[in-house]
Order: C-alpha cells, then structure tokens, then sequence
C-alpha cells in the first residue's frame, strides 16, 4: 500500500514537471493613466517664472520713476514757497479735468502767495532761504545794443558753463534783449507734458537771477509749446496754454530763488502753440521755449501804460503818445526785409 503511494506520488511529480502540461502564472500589470501634459514637461514653469520677474521689473522702474517725479515736485515746491506766509510746501494745483491718460508726471502747483503783494515777495539767494539784494548796490540800466550786447554775451558764458550752450538764443530787437531758451533733441527744458525744470535748466535760471538782480530793466516772460494737443482737449481740459503758462511761471519761481527782484518782471504770459519759430515741423524741440524779453525803459513804460490807468504811465506821469522816429523804424524795416513806405505807396499807385 505504501509503495502505492509512493509510486503515485513520483507520477505526479512527473505530471507537474512535464512542460506541456505546466500552466503559466498571469501577472496583472496596472499603468496610471497618461496626462494630456506630460509631452510638455516642465518648461512652461521656467517660461512663466520668466514672465513673473519681468512684470516686477517693470513695475520696480514705474515706481521709482514716479517716486523721482513726486521728489522733484516736492523739492520745487520747498523753494518756491520758502518764503511764503502761508507755510513751507504749501501749493495751488490746477484743477484736473483733462492731460495725457495714463500719465505719471503730477501737474505743476502754483506757489501760493496768499492776499500778498508781489512787490513785498520774499527774495531767496541760492541756497534756497530768502534773502534781500545789498541796500547799496548799483543797478545796471542797458538801454543801447551795446549794452544789449554785454548782457546777452554774459548769458551766453553762463549757458556754456551751464553745459546748455545750444539751449539759448538772444536777439537784439528795437524792444530789447530777446533771450529764447529752448529744447533740443538731446537737452530738453521741462519734463515732457509738466511745468517741472530739468536739473541743469533750474540751475542755469538761478545762475541767472544775480545777474538779473544787477539790472533796472523789466522783462517780459513768456511760455511756449509745441503744436502737439492733449488727449482731453476740452474747453476747461488742461491744455497747451495752461502748460506754456505754468512753465513761464515755474520759470519766474527760478529767478526769483536766485536773488532776481520781484520787480524785474513785468509780465508772465503763457502763449501756448501760437507763435512758432518752425511753422514747418509742429513738434520741434525750438518751439518749445521760455523767452526772457529785457525791455528797454521806453517799451516797458509803454506795456505798463498799456494795461494801467488810461493816459499815464505807472509811475502816475502822463503819457506822451507820438510817432516813432523814422531812422529806428527803416532800420527795422531793412533788417525784416520790408520795402521802405515811399516804396509801398508807388506799389498802391
């Protein structure tokens, strides 16, 4: 019975080992599913990294611009108002009903003078605290285009030194010292769109208001712009004419911190687009200028009657209206090309 048994189980044995009969094990494999973005890798987390730290780069140099602007703003108005009853810093904006959509750039504050008169206004030397000219300095009348001439050639050597020499024009005209300080393409006046003076530009008029202080004559200060219009060019937006105005008086503001008499200007006019000195090209950095118009003592005398009590002069003298002399008129009338009146009445015949 045991040998039975053991032959049965030697004949199994054989059974299993035999390999057409053996039966193969099924192994079940199981893969995770494929995503639709495992083809691109990891290279779209570089690319938006990227993206990231070019957005804050970006609005890294957007506010230190705008930071720069706010602290120029700040500074100009510290010294415009130096001298001011109505506190340190203290200013008038314009109101800002129009100007470039998305601009940066703060419009220019008006330095608050309060009830006072201009001619009781503060003088400030350079150092920005206010000061007065020396009671017994003798003031410089420039009448003759020669003395014209000394002062525009003492302008001129400040421009230079300034590093501003292309910047400034003078012409000497039968009404006084023209000087036309405008932008270039490489040396710009003002900021682009605002009454803010570049650095070496608020230096050269400081420079300027000593000599300046040194004169009897008045001048005339008058702002200009180029053609190019605001994006909200509305009747109460703010416009050309508002700009040229602001800068001739943010101009006015330099002078004055550099020691010039509150009484050397006659006037401040802002003329906006209206007389260019190239008619051809709307947006040339020439057309954009502040003039300083020295008068002689015969035209600021006419302009002060002009807008004072009919009949005088403001000094309360009358005013004797005459002809003008006739040499001074045909010279003029030879150096703008213009035919002599003999001449004009022939052509009328």
């Amino acid at each position: 019975m045991a040998a039975r048994n053991k032959s049965k189980a030697k004949a199994g044995e054989a059974a299993v080992l035999k390999p057409h009969e053996k039966h193969e094990q099924a192994i079940i494999k199981r893969a995770g599913r494929k995503h639709d973005d495992d083809g691109h890798g990891g290279a779209w987390k570089v690319a938006f990294a990227d993206f990231c730290l070019a957005l804050l780069s970006l609005f890294l140099v957007l506010w230190l611009m705008a930071a720069r602007e706010q602290q120029a703003m700040k500074e100009i108005m510290m010294d415009a108002s130096a001298g001011s009853r109505q506190g340190e810093g203290q200013g008038v904006m314009p109101e800002q009903k129009g100007g470039p959509r998305g601009s940066l750039i703060e419009r220019f504050p008006m330095p608050r003078k309060g009830t006072g008169d201009t001619r009781t206004e503060g003088k400030q030397t350079q150092d920005g605290k206010a000061g007065s000219a020396p009671p017994n300095q003798t003031k410089v009348s420039y009448q003759s285009p020669e003395d014209l001439l000394s002062l525009s050639r003492a302008l001129d050597k400040l421009s230079d030194e300034a590093g501003l020499k292309s910047n400034l024009q003078s012409v000497i005209t039968p009404y006084g010292l023209r000087v036309m300080l405008h932008d270039t393409d490489k040396q710009g006046m003002f900021v682009r769109g605002s009454a803010v003076p570049t650095d070496r530009f608020r230096k050269l008029l400081r420079q300027m208001g000593p000599v300046f202080a040194q004169m009897e004559n008045q001048m005339l200060i008058v702002g200009h712009t180029d053609s190019l219009q605001y994006a909200n060019n509305g009747y109460e937006g703010y416009s050309n004419w508002t700009l040229s105005a602001n800068r001739a008086m943010s101009a006015r503001a330099q002078l004055l911190i550099g020691s010039m008499s509150p009484d050397s200007v006659l006037q401040v006019v802002g003329m906006a687009d209206r007389a260019p000195l190239d008619v051809k090209n709307a947006s040339a950095g020439i057309n954009r200028r502040i003039e300083l118009l020295i008068l002689t003592r015969g035209q600021a005398d006419s302009i002060a009657a002009m807008f004072g009590m009919a009949g005088q002069k403001a000094q309360g003298e009358e005013l004797q209206v005459g002809e003008p002399d006739a040499g001074t008129l045909q010279r003029l009338r030879d150096k703008l090309g213009l035919p002599a009146k003999k001449e004009r009445d022939e052509h009328a015949n």
